[in-house]
C-alpha cells in the first residue's frame, strides 16, 4: 500500500513517519521516501489507521492514486 505524505522536510521527519506507521496495528514494515514523498507500507492495516498516525505527527497523507 503506498501513501503520499506531505510536509516531510528532512530525515527527521521520515523517521517520525516511519515510527508512526510502524506502530499501527498490520503494518509489518514501513518504507519512507522523503525526495519521492511517500511511504509504502506491507501488512494489512487500515488506509484511515495509517493516515491518522501520519497527520497525529504533523503531517498531511492520502492514499496514493487517491
Amino acid at each position: 500500500m503506498e501513501l503520499k505524505i506531505d510536509g516531510m522536510t528532512c530525515s527527521h521527519c521520515t523517521a517520525a513517519v516511519k515510527k508512526a506507521l510502524e506502530s499501527v496495528d498490520g503494518v509489518q514494515e514501513a518504507h519512507v521516501d522523503l525526495d519521492a514523498g511517500h511511504a509504502v507500507v506491507t501488512g494489512s492495516p487500515e488506509v484511515g489507521a495509517l493516515i491518522r498516525a501520519v497527520e497525529d505527527e504533523g503531517y498531511r497523507a492520502s492514499a496514493a492514486g487517491a
